[in-house]
């Protein structure tokens, strides 16, 4: 939420839609809670910031759920909007695995928020560097100066499991639906 409400208020975008992926192509569905948890997490998350809205765009899309099929979709659905992506860092320097990653940086505006990638080893942080470097330049891409946020949501699930008090990384409503439904903690 930090990020995106960064996003929303310094990043000159009128809204930000955060859009729940029922199966991220680089992920196990297996791993993941069940999309409406999901999506009902988003909103709980959300309600208060009235420049940022949850979307289940992509549950009514094919699965597993491209990037790019979803901003074609958005595009026809709703013709009298821009659309951009936000991701972080990290998914820049992936961004060449992405299924038409070339017709995403054509049609669209990305902006990059900063990551701080201590876990890759050195020899390939000089290869991502070099390739990153390619994208960092591209005049679609924008990188934005936000907050470095080191939270995960990886992070807040595992310390979840692991029974440690994350409550205060958390909206109170957020928190309170995830203890309720005992979620993570297995």
């Amino acid at each position: 939420m930090i990020i995106a409400n960064h996003m929303a208020e310094y990043s000159g975008l009128d809204q930000i839609w955060m859009v729940v992926t029922p199966h991220n192509p680089f992920k196990k569905k297996d791993t993941l809670l069940d999309d409406y948890q999901r999506l009902q997490l988003v909103f709980l998350a959300t309600e208060d910031y009235p420049k940022i809205k949850p979307s289940d765009i992509e549950f009514k899309l094919p699965q597993p759920n491209y990037t790019v099929n979803t901003l074609i979709h958005l595009q026809e659905k709703y013709p009298q909007y821009v659309f951009s992506l936000i991701m972080g860092e990290d998914n820049l320097k992936s961004l060449n695995k992405w299924k038409n990653h070339e017709a995403i940086l054509h049609n669209h505006e990305i902006y990059v928020y900063p990551r701080i990638s201590s876990e890759l080893d050195t020899s390939l942080k000089g290869e991502l560097a070099k390739q990153n470097s390619t994208f960092k330049n591209h005049p679609k891409i924008h990188l934005i100066d936000a907050p470095i946020v080191e939270i995960s949501s990886t992070f807040i699930r595992g310390n979840i499991k692991n029974k440690k008090n994350i409550q205060p990384l958390l909206p109170s409503k957020v928190w309170e639906y995830i203890d309720h439904n005992n979620l993570y903690k297995k």
